[in-house]
């Protein structure tokens, strides 16, 4: 057995000529796995998000598959694994709330295993993080391989994004503009084929992520699920990850402060999704990446939105793709010295080379800088006595004219709270108030859950407004849009001045200097907080208790406190 074989990790497992050799090897061996696949090849984990309940990820028995070709075709041997699916649609209360457990099922599930190499098949919104973050506690070779967008929507002659038309429609309804019928005919149009939302949502922004931070290969980000060159990209996936096991590429070597930096940029010059920020930031955590909010601000505040795409401008994923997709938008950066070009991505090669001449077939969708959507893209934070932790906004996704606004609070204390009285004609609102939501957050909710992108009062709609400011602790779905504030930290259930805000309290909002104020004493605040109490978790035992007692807060990444840190691959004791 060659040097090279012996350092292999899964050589502790098949390689001894002994009874715990005998064992591993003669279990695997009821499969028909052949001797050979024992002498010392790389052993690749494709850790699969499958599920029926996740109909973003459905189509990948498939991928899995393809991957498992190019393993066997670069000489490794390819096992696939379950891991906890996380499905946006289906999940209650929410998936966020999930992501978490996820990404420990899919950390422990490496460790415990003889697996030399991951390969993560990643779609649906949470699906993306938890596995990043589980495989970074880690530190093993490491490539993501995203799921894809579903193609276009069509309904009646024009092309409808996921999400996005979902919230215009709705409004639509509630303005008497749209009928009952209408709005049930076009849910069939919306999701026509496999693959996850075709707007920038969170699933595309953060496959964007995967490819911009190097995790995944060039054009991984926006090729439809059902277009055959995902399955080809598949298979030469399963192939570069045994080569990585050989050149010992691993994810702490490509998720540097670098590569973090290069997504940022990237998610500004896309109109990428806010949920990135708690995501990245939580992956950033694992790998001990000095990433802070104030990293989203100071970065993506000089990018221009360029990215046409729903819910900040017009197009959908499938026309992104056929455009240049992310390939394109990093060339972009990179001739405007917005990229740090020398960042190592999974292929071997650097951001740099692997997209310095990728083209833009199509200037209408991703535009050029001088015809940006958004001169000043990314994602704003601001800071104040509501929020001194910080909470974002995503200007792309906001009206220019609310920007800067003082309005009267009109106060929601939950979500169920905000459901009961939005619709009834005597709530005392109209569009220049600001609606809050509190208890929303991590803990709150728990979960923190996409809600707070809350639906305008249908009195206000009927009015022709389509958008108010919006605060909350929450976080807004990545196909939403509005004046939305989000992510305000402390949230209230752990004590933050959003616990103590009161109808008719007056909040001034200035995006531009990144500032958000509540008009209320000091002495008036602390009278208040006196006779706060603090809410309990809403469950008493198991998962959501661990998770109430042990959740970092927005600004954080709302990861667990001991999730924090790579832990590495070593198995502690040999249990034969």
């Amino acid at each position: 057995m060659s040097d090279e074989k012996k350092k292999l990790r899964s050589t502790a497992w098949f390689g001894p000529a002994n009874k715990d050799g005998f064992l591993h090897r003669s279990w695997m061996k009821n499969q028909g796995v052949p001797d050979d696949n024992f002498d010392g090849r790389p052993v690749i984990g494709i850790c699969n998000t499958w599920s029926d309940l996740t109909p973003c990820n459905a189509h990948f028995r498939d991928l899995a598959e393809r991957v498992k070709r190019g393993v066997y075709e670069a000489g490794g041997f390819p096992v696939e694994f379950p891991v906890s699916s996380l499905g946006e649609p289906t999940m209650r209360p929410t998936a966020m709330l999930f992501r978490n457990l996820a990404s420990m099922d899919v950390e422990e599930a490496i460790r415990a295993h003889p697996i030399d190499g991951v390969v993560l098949l990643v779609g649906c919104d949470k699906t993306t993080p938890s596995l990043m973050m589980g495989a970074a506690s880690c530190d093993l070779p490491t490539i993501c391989l995203s799921g894809g967008p579903m193609l276009n929507g069509k309904f009646r002659g024009r092309d409808i994004g996921s999400g996005t038309d979902v919230w215009k429609f709705d409004q639509a309804v509630k303005a008497g503009e749209m009928s009952l019928d209408d709005f049930m005919d076009a849910e069939s149009g919306m999701s026509r084929s496999v693959g996850h939302c075709m707007t920038m949502g969170t699933a595309s922004t953060m496959a964007s992520m995967v490819e911009s931070i190097g995790m995944g290969m060039p054009e991984n980000a926006a090729i439809p699920a059902a277009d055959a060159r995902r399955y080809r990209l598949a298979q030469i996936v399963g192939r570069r990850i045994v080569s990585m096991v050989h050149e010992d590429l691993k994810m702490s070597k490509i998720v540097t402060r670098a590569a973090m930096e290069n997504a940022i940029r990237t998610n500004a010059a896309i109109g990428g999704s806010t949920n990135a920020v708690v995501h990245l930031l939580a992956l950033a955590g694992r790998l001990g990446v000095d990433l802070t909010l104030d990293d989203w601000d100071q970065l993506g505040r000089d990018v221009p939105t360029v990215v046409d795409l729903m819910p900040s401008g017009r197009f959908l994923m499938e026309d992104f793709y056929y455009a240049g997709g992310v390939p394109a938008v990093i060339r972009r950066l990179g001739e405007a010295d917005m990229l740090n070009r020398d960042a190592v991505t999974v292929n071997g090669q650097t951001i740099w080379e692997n997209n310095k001449d990728a083209d833009n077939w199509d200037e209408e969708v991703i535009r050029p800088f001088d015809n940006a959507l958004l001169a000043s893209g990314g994602i704003a934070v601001l800071r104040g006595n509501l929020s001194p932790k910080g909470a974002i906004i995503k200007p792309s996704a906001a009206t220019p004219e609310l920007m800067k606004h003082r309005g009267r609070a009109v106060v929601f204390t939950s979500i169920e709270d905000y459901k009961a009285r939005i619709e009834d004609p005597d709530l005392d609102i109209d569009e220049n108030c600001v609606m809050v939501l509190q208890y929303c957050g991590p803990k709150g909710y728990p979960g923190m859950a996409e809600v707070g992108n809350m639906g305008l009062p249908p009195k206000v709609l009927q009015k022709g407004i389509t958008d108010m400011v919006r605060i909350s602790d929450a976080r807004m779905s990545g196909t939403a849009y509005g004046t939305v504030i989000l992510h305000t930290a402390p949230e209230a259930a752990a004590g933050g001045v959003l616990a103590l805000v009161q109808d008719g309290d007056m909040i001034e909002l200035d995006v531009e200097a990144r500032h958000m104020h509540l008009d209320v004493s000091d002495e008036e605040l602390a009278r208040r907080r006196e006779n706060w109490t603090a809410p309990e978790s809403a469950m008493p035992g198991g998962y959501q208790k661990l998770y109430f007692d042990h959740v970092l807060q927005a600004d954080q990444g709302v990861d667990f406190d001991f999730l924090v840190g790579c832990r590495g691959a070593e198995v502690p004791r040999d249990s034969h």
